[in-house]
C-alpha cells in the first residue's frame, strides 16, 4: 500500500548511475526505479562519474574534484531536506576509506542516521594491509554508523571485528530481467563469459580450458563478451587465438540491456571462474536465463550457485577443472537442462527485484526504528 509523501520516511541515497556497468551501478539504477518509492521518499544524490574504469579509486585532480563537489552537495541536501537516514556505499581500499568516511562523518554531525553498504568481499585484506592511521581512522568511523549492509551470509564476518553483529544485515542482490525466447539455437553449445575482462575476473582461465577441449572442438563455441582493455589480458587473448587458430573462440563487444539478455539466452553455459567477488549480478543475470554456472567460492557466490545442483564449484585458477566441467555438461545434456532449470528455479525463490527491495526496506524500517 502506498503511503503519502507527508507520512514517509526521507532517505538521502547516495549511489553512481552507469555507465559504466558495474555492481554498485547497476545496484543503484535497478533500487531507484523499484517500488520502494512507494515507502520512502527516496532522494538521490547522484555521484555518477561516466570516465573509464581505470580512474576509479585512483589519486588525481578529477576525483578529488569529484568528491568536494559530493561534500557540499550532501550538506545541501541535508539543510535543504529533512532526512531521516543516509544510505552510502563504502569502498574497501585506503582512499574509499577517507572519501566515504567523510560523509558518514558530515552526516552525523548533522544528527542523521547512517547506513552503508558494501558491494565486494575484500575488506579485511585491504584492511590487513593498511596503515595504522588508516585503520584507526576506520575504526573511528565505524563507531559513528548505524547499520551496515553486506551481499551475504558469507560475508558477514568482514565487520565483525568494527560492528555487533545485530548492526550487520544481509541483502543479496537481485533483479527482475527479461530474458527472450530463442527458438533457433545453435547446434554448438554457445558456452559464455560475460563480464569485464580482467584477469582478476578468471578471463584467461576460463580461455586457457579451450585448450583442454580440442577433442571436442566441434561440439561448442567459446564466447567472451566485455571490455578488453587490459594490455595482459589483450596480448593473452592474441597470442591464444595465433596458437589456437582452429578453436571456436568468440570476442564480442560489451553488451547491456537487451543485447545483453539475448546473449544469455542464446548460451548453454555460463561461466565465471572470479577470483574476487561480493555478489555478483552477472551469476544472478546467468540463472534468470537458466544457464548452469561454473564458477568459484568467492564472497557469497555459493549462496546462490550450489555445486552439484544448479552449477559447479571449482578452484581458483584451474582451467583444467573448468574444461572438465564443460565436457561433462557437453556429454550429459539431461544434467546440463536440469542444472538450468534449477538455476531458475533459485534465482526465482531467491533473487528476484521484489525480494531485495523487500529486504532493503525491512533494513531501512529496522534503523529508522532505533
Amino acid at each position: 500500500m502506498k503511503s503519502s509523501d507527508k507520512n514517509k520516511s526521507s532517505i538521502l541515497f547516495l549511489g553512481k548511475l552507469p555507465p559504466p556497468y558495474i555492481g554498485p551501478t547497476i545496484a543503484t539504477e535497478i533500487i531507484l526505479k523499484s517500488k520502494i518509492k512507494d515507502d520512502f521518499k527516496l532522494i538521490h544524490l547522484d555521484m555518477s562519474d561516466h570516465r573509464e574504469l581505470s580512474t576509479l579509486a585512483r589519486i588525481d585532480f578529477m576525483n578529488f574534484y569529484y568528491a568536494f563537489k559530493q561534500y557540499v552537495n550532501l550538506i545541501y541536501y541535508l539543510i535543504k531536506y529533512k532526512i531521516d537516514l543516509v544510505y552510502i556505499p563504502f569502498g574497501q581500499s585506503t582512499i574509499s576509506c577517507y572519501r566515504d568516511g567523510i560523509f558518514i562523518l558530515i552526516s552525523k554531525i548533522f544528527r542523521k542516521k547512517v547506513l552503508t553498504h558494501l558491494r565486494g568481499s575484500n575488506l579485511l585484506v585491504w584492511f590487513d594491509s593498511a596503515g595504522k592511521m588508516t585503520k584507526w581512522v576506520f575504526r573511528f568511523i565505524y563507531r559513528k554508523i548505524d547499520g551496515q549492509i553486506v551481499l551475504g551470509e558469507n560475508l558477514k564476518h568482514l565487520y565483525l571485528p568494527f560492528i555487533a553483529e545485530n548492526k550487520i544485515f544481509v541483502v543479496h542482490n537481485g533483479g527482475n530481467f527479461k530474458i527472450p525466447i530463442v527458438n533457433n539455437k545453435n547446434e554448438r553449445i554457445s558456452i559464455l563469459f560475460l563480464g569485464n575482462l580482467f584477469e582478476s575476473k578468471g578471463v584467461l582461465d576460463t580461455l586457457l580450458s579451450a585448450a583442454f577441449l580440442k577433442d571436442y572442438n566441434d561440439k561448442f563455441t567459446l564466447r567472451f563478451s566485455g571490455y578488453l582493455k587490459d594490455f595482459f589480458v589483450k596480448k593473452s587473448f592474441g597470442e591464444f587465438k595465433n596458437e589456437n587458430p582452429d578453436l571456436n573462440i568468440e570476442v564480442l563487444e560489451p553488451t547491456s540491456g537487451d543485447e545483453k539478455m539475448r546473449l544469455f539466452a542464446e548460451s548453454d553455459i555460463f561461466v565465471f571462474p572470479s577470483y574476487n567477488e561480493g555478489h555478483p549480478w552477472v551469476v544472478i543475470e546467468a540463472m534468470s536465463a537458466g544457464l548452469p554456472v561454473i564458477t568459484t567460492d568467492t564472497g557469497a557466490i555459493t549462496e546462490s550457485v550450489i555445486d552439484n545442483v544448479n552449477g559447479y564449484i571449482i578452484n581458483k585458477g584451474s582451467p583444467n577443472e573448468i574444461a572438465e566441467k564443460i565436457r561433462f555438461l557437453i556429454d550429459y545434456p539431461d544434467i546440463r537442462i536440469k542444472m538450468g532449470e534449477e538455476s531458475r528455479r533459485l534465482y526465482k525463490e531467491n533473487f528476484t527485484e521484489d525480494i531485495m527491495i523487500n529486504k532493503l526496506s525491512d533494513v531501512f524500517n529496522i534503523i529508522l526504528s532505533q
